[in-house]
């Protein structure tokens, strides 16, 4: 059986990690009596924390929120997660809350295994923020960003296989040089030893990164900042449709709303001309829709069809 204090921290991260349990699970899983268990609680009572119990045959345990926040515990994962989140919302992705994220951050880290801070310290230093959007990495594996995050710092040369947009795979071998948050997705911009030439690749279509143990000196990037050569590299997609419509409202409001999607141009004190090229029409109806104005479609005519659809879809909701 293992020592007090440690089965006792056992306990807590047992209560946090589950709703709801049964005293004699609870007890199995830490390998002590009902009667011990009994005792642990009253501890954490002790300490601050709120449990409470469920008398009878199914009997148990559960953590409640109590008048102020104890302290957690939390698994290795969980900690790397804490720490990006809070990096993030430090660079000022929530309103009002980046000063506060900062102290948070830096008790985490200060505690952190120096295996967990080698982590953390990787994501942060090669990881450039971007203005569009929110952060982005959903549908991204963490051990993929954490295993080429630490190849852009060390300068190690990166296999991986790569999908493109029309599903074909290929075998990559690269100098990363920055992983890039932009437009909700996570970007690797790196040198391909194959194709000789920078490239961008998203992260959610590359598998099985591996560094090779090779280090390289860094290239000059043919670009103001890896954001930026990013950025460039999806205006240069293609995007079948040109919109522009005529809004009802100030070229300055529409600026404050949409302007990071769109370029606006004033027609007059109270109207605005607004212009984008994209490969879905949808995108530019939800900006619209953002907007809160009155507009009128002046092209592409299949933009004013798919309103329409939208329109009858929320009247028939």
């Amino acid at each position: 059986m293992a020592n007090t204090s440690t089965r006792t921290l056992r306990l807590l991260s047992l209560l946090q990690t589950h709703r709801y349990w049964q005293g004699t699970e609870l007890a199995e899983r830490l390998g002590v009596s009902v009667r011990t268990l009994r005792r642990d609680i009253d501890r954490l009572r002790e300490l601050g924390y709120p449990v409470e119990a469920q008398r009878g045959v199914d009997g148990g345990y559960q953590l409640a929120a109590g008048a102020a926040l104890p302290p957690l515990v939390i698994d290795d994962e969980e900690a790397v997660a804490l720490a990006v989140g809070l990096q993030t919302a430090a660079q000022g992705a929530v309103e009002g809350i980046a000063e506060s994220s900062v102290r948070v951050l830096a008790k985490v880290v200060q505690v952190m295994p120096a295996r967990l801070r080698h982590r953390v310290e990787a994501l942060r230093t090669m990881t450039v923020p971007a203005e569009w959007g929110g952060p982005a990495g959903a549908g991204v594996d963490p051990d993929v960003l954490t295993t080429v995050a630490l190849a852009c710092r060390d300068h190690d040369q990166l296999r991986f296989t790569y999908q493109a947009a029309d599903g074909r795979q290929t075998d990559r071998h690269v100098e990363p040089h920055r992983l890039v948050c932009l437009s909700r997705r996570w970007y690797l911009v790196a040198y391909d030893l194959t194709r000789h030439d920078w490239r961008s690749f998203r992260a959610d279509r590359l598998t099985a990164p591996e560094g090779t143990g090779c280090r390289f000196r860094p290239r000059d990037l043919p670009a103001a900042g890896a954001a930026e050569f990013v950025r460039a590299g999806l205006d240069n997609l293609p995007r079948p449709y040109r919109v522009e419509v005529l809004v009802d409202a100030p070229a300055t409001t529409a600026r404050e709303r949409i302007g990071r999607y769109c370029t606006i141009e004033e027609v007059d004190a109270g109207h605005c001309r607004v212009r984008m090229t994209t490969h879905s029409l949808d995108w530019p109806i939800m900006s619209l829709g953002v907007l809160g104005a009155e507009f009128r479609v002046i092209e592409p005519p299949e933009l004013l069809d798919r309103i329409h659809d939208w329109g009858a879809r929320f009247q028939r909701a």
